[in-house]
């Protein structure tokens, strides 16, 4: 049995930046109000075309695979994490797979929204420790400001998501009490809709149904947010599923060096930050600079947290996400 650990980390985000204030040209909403709910002053929206769910996710996994010291030939394994693929199918694994000339190594697609990345680590993991594969790329991207309701009606969804793309990767190693001690994984489907785009999907309304109806009020193909409920049950289950990780290592709250939480809303991480008792510098945020990213957030926010030596040989690193689904998770690690 082995163990498995995080080698290489990058990330890669968009140039073009959208503050609130621009925001406030296209719809009814302003800074103040935008930072007082969500604590975001910023993201990243793509432009150009040839910024895309995968080539994002490639930019990312470059910078992974040097910082990892590997050659990308040494890839035995791909799991890729979006909610917003290039295309309906096939999803961004193999367009990684063929964009970054590896070899003919199967590729998975995790479609678990915002705890896409915890549950591509986690799958990853169990990969490493069973002796199957040795060295597997995981990314998290997400391309969001092509699928947003940019007016005053979707608002309240519109102004947390943006664009970005980071990747890890998980390699072996041999000392079991190093790398990732475990995770933990869970689901609540009868939420799902509270957390939802509907369409088009093949249940109930497909693309011909959409373009038959014509209907300029039909919001089924945006995003919808139940946003208080989604709170109330984030705030919870994040708790939870910290305490189950440290439980099943034996650990307290006060061995934790750095949580890294996905980064929804800094309301929901401060929540946790204060319940928990952790330090400013025990808890790592970047959702003011580039909103809510999605499956892509913690491992962007992983990787700034490592460049800027907030993340050390030695730390018990805890990462969490809650998101649609409901799904939500953690990853116990010992750096």
């Amino acid at each position: 049995m082995f163990n498995s650990k995080i080698t290489g980390l990058g990330y890669y985000v968009p140039d073009n930046v959208v503050t609130n204030d621009d925001l406030s040209k296209v719809m009814d909403t302003n800074d103040t109000w935008i930072q007082e709910r969500t604590g975001i002053q910023e993201r990243r929206h793509v432009v150009s075309k040839e910024d895309t769910t995968t080539s994002m996710g490639v930019k990312a996994a470059k910078i992974a695979i040097k910082r990892a010291g590997i050659d990308k030939d040494d890839i035995d394994f791909i799991v890729f994490a979006t909610l917003s693929p290039d295309y309906y199918f096939p999803g961004p694994g193999v367009l990684v797979q063929r964009d970054l000339g590896i070899k003919t190594v199967g590729a998975l697609d995790v479609r678990n929204q915002c705890s896409g990345f915890v549950y591509g680590i986690s799958v990853a993991d169990q990969y490493i420790k069973s002796g199957m594969y040795k060295n597997i790329l995981v990314i998290g991207s997400e391309v969001h400001s092509r699928g947003l309701d940019m007016t005053t009606r979707g608002r309240s969804v519109s102004v947390i998501f943006g664009d970005g793309a980071g990747a890890a990767i998980l390699s072996r190693e041999e000392d079991t009490t190093k790398g990732i001690l475990s995770t933990h994984l869970h689901s609540e489907g009868q939420h799902a809709e509270e957390l939802a785009l509907l369409a088009p999907g093949m249940g109930k309304r497909w693309v011909t149904d959409i373009i038959k109806d014509n209907n300029m009020d039909d919001v089924s193909y945006f995003p919808y947010m139940n946003g208080q409920f989604v709170f109330k049950n984030a705030v919870v289950r994040f708790s939870e599923v910290i305490m189950e990780g440290l439980s099943k290592n034996n650990l307290e709250a006060t061995d934790i060096d750095m949580l890294v939480p996905h980064q929804a809303n800094l309301r929901i991480a401060q929540f946790i930050q204060k319940k928990f008792k952790l330090k400013d510098d025990q808890v790592f945020n970047n959702i003011m600079k580039y909103g809510n990213t999605t499956a892509a957030s913690i491992p962007i926010a992983l990787t700034e947290a490592w460049e800027q030596g907030k993340v050390k040989k030695g730390d018990l690193v805890v990462l969490a996400a809650f998101g649609s689904g409901f799904t939500w998770g953690s990853v116990i690690i010992k750096w």
